[in-house]
């Protein structure tokens, strides 16, 4: 049942937003995380189990009902610091849905106990993993919100690097790109984001980058954009990170990649999170997950070859 705008946001800042404070000990802000997102509402149908990819134990999020042979790597967000498949399970299990099809999300190492590159060593190990199953990479969509979109595309940029296939699409909510953390939207939009304060991202990258916060990997704004899989792209008009998402978009377009970009009016950080009580939330995953299936779906069989002719 979706509540009105309002009230979400209220919710937001009243119980999400406290967790992500770096004044919490942080394994008190995982726990709580995770408690927040057990207790939302999860699509009806929704099929969960727990195994191991590369050895990065992995919670696999499905729809109701068959599916097809594409997959995703989902990478949850919360500054490299907090998050976990609980925490976000309600956003996955809507973007299952979408996508339909099993959506994988590793519990990959969180800093500071793992610093950089530890959790994108995880991701690497899982996307490595699925693709000696017997998944193309062409059939694999990588996705991420906030931290997570930026280990996606950390992901990728590490498998242009090494040479090897990239996936069929990349998924970013709310990516965080820039971690040195100079965009003007961290205090055009500080009053107006429900989710995130900019202030306590500078003591995340000490915690995860350390002095690494210019390798590449954590640079993609830096990088070459161009030939890169398609790139779609939901943030909040409102957050404190969308100068990141405008900036990643503006330069990918320039670059030749394709690109979609969903940049919501009166949305805050991340708001897909609140998927099964914010309309715009449902609308928002519908559409990325749309998007991920064309890319990495294969396409239904023509007349022709139902007949066999082909």
């Amino acid at each position: 049942m979706h509540l009105p705008t309002a009230v979400n946001r209220f919710a937001t800042r009243a119980l999400v937003a406290p967790l992500l404070s770096p004044t919490l000990p942080v394994g008190l802000r995982r726990r709580g995380l995770d408690l927040v997102g057990a207790a939302l509402p999860l699509p009806r149908g929704t099929r969960r189990a727990h195994g191991e990819l590369g050895g990065v134990r992995t919670e696999v999020v499905a729809p109701p009902g068959p599916f097809g042979p594409h997959r995703v790597i989902y990478l949850h967000g919360g500054g490299y610091l907090v998050g976990s498949a609980a925490s976000h399970r309600p956003l996955v299990a809507g973007l299952a849905r979408a996508t339909g099809t099993p959506v994988h999300v590793p519990a990959y190492r969180l800093a500071p106990e793992h610093p950089f590159p530890a959790a994108l060593d995880d991701a690497l190990a899982v996307w490595h993993a699925l693709r000696a199953a017997g998944h193309p990479a062409r059939r694999i969509a990588v996705a991420g919100d906030s931290a997570g979109g930026g280990l996606a595309m950390s992901l990728v940029l590490r498998l242009r690097s090494e040479g090897e296939e990239l996936p069929g699409a990349i998924g970013l909510i709310s990516p965080w790109l820039d971690l040195t953390c100079t965009a003007d939207a961290l205090s055009r939009n500080a009053s107006s984001d429900a989710m995130l304060d900019p202030s306590w991202l500078a003591s995340a990258v000490a915690d995860y980058a350390g002095s690494g916060v210019r390798a590449p990997e954590l640079t993609p704004l830096d990088g070459d954009l161009g030939g890169l899989p398609p790139l779609h792209v939901v943030a909040g008009a409102e957050e404190v990170l969308v100068d990141d998402a405008d900036t990643l978009v503006q330069r990918a377009r320039a670059a030749g990649t394709p690109v979609t970009y969903s940049r919501v009016e009166g949305m805050w950080h991340a708001f897909p999170v609140l998927a099964g009580l914010l309309a715009e939330a449902d609308d928002a995953l519908r559409t990325l997950g749309l998007a991920l299936r064309a890319d990495c779906a294969p396409p239904p069989p023509t007349e022709m070859q139902l007949s066999g002719n082909c």
